[in-house]
């Protein structure tokens, strides 16, 4: 049994068919997954999915891609969802972590004047959040590792996912020194990435959980936007080969790290 850690399962991408992509999933061996919100947009679509199918869950957040189109009263607005939801019924208890939040320092205009300081005042917040309802966040560390870590450090949270890591080993243990989950997918299929490669064999397997980020980040064998959480298992094969485990020694650890990181999911 295999857990999709992140898994943007309502992108248009996949043109209405959600459901259709998450059942192939179950099929392929795939017994949950987490389905991160992006913007106040998708936040009752990534709920509606977590109430229609018993393995799938959800994060609410704003991503910092997102942040240029988002306004204050949205952190608000998220507040008060996620107020309700954990106040609510057994039913409601699909919730799992605050996510996807984060700084992207890939894309230059996120880098600039006003919008570094809004996305990093967004993801701020949203830490504070966390930390007021207990709950793990997902993070979206793209070339942002250290400023990340800065405000981790002055915010505690009770941890959470570093997704899509790219780090330096440095970094990749400063993350769980603080009680960090290190998510790896499609990219440690290529050869060339040599460093997540070199992360993804020599890390703690304690430390590892396993994403798709469908539609994105696909896998070497396939094209570019055709990933889908069907392929988790295929890509935890890669794992189990880079550390010379099997296949089942894999698939159980990082069930189990997915599972202690979001411990929501034990009670969905």
């Amino acid at each position: 049994m295999w857990i999709d850690s992140h898994c943007h399962l309502d992108a248009s991408e996949f043109g209405g068919t959600s459901l259709t992509v998450a059942e192939a999933a179950a099929q392929a061996g795939v017994s949950a997954i987490v389905v991160p919100a992006v913007h106040k947009s998708n936040f009752d679509t990534v709920i509606q999915l977590g109430e229609q199918r018993p393995d799938c869950f959800y994060a609410l957040g704003i991503h910092p891609m997102y942040v240029p189109t988002s306004k204050e009263e949205d952190l608000l607005l998220l507040r008060e969802k996620v107020s309700a939801l954990m106040a609510g019924a057994d039913t409601q208890k699909k919730l799992v972590a605050i996510g996807e939040i984060g700084l992207d320092y890939f894309v230059p205009a996120l880098t600039q004047s006003p919008l570094k300081e809004k996305q990093e005042y967004f993801y701020t917040e949203q830490l504070k959040l966390a930390r007021d309802f207990d709950l793990p966040v997902l993070l979206h560390v793209r070339r942002s590792q250290d400023i990340i870590l800065k405000h981790l450090r002055r915010i505690k949270v009770r941890g959470g996912i570093a997704h899509a890591f790219n780090g330096s080993a440095q970094q990749a243990q400063t993350f769980i020194d603080m009680g960090f989950k290190l998510g790896f997918g499609g990219a440690m299929t290529f050869t060339r990435a040599l460093q997540i490669r070199r992360l993804a064999t020599d890390l703690p397997l304690s430390s590892i959980v396993l994403e798709t980020d469908a539609p994105d980040i696909p896998p070497s064998w396939l094209p570019e936007g055709a990933n889908t959480p069907a392929q988790l298992p295929k890509i935890g094969a890669v794992l189990a080969e880079l550390r010379h485990l099997s296949l089942a020694e894999v698939a159980q650890a990082t069930t189990a790290n997915a599972m202690h990181i979001m411990p929501r999911m034990q009670r969905g």
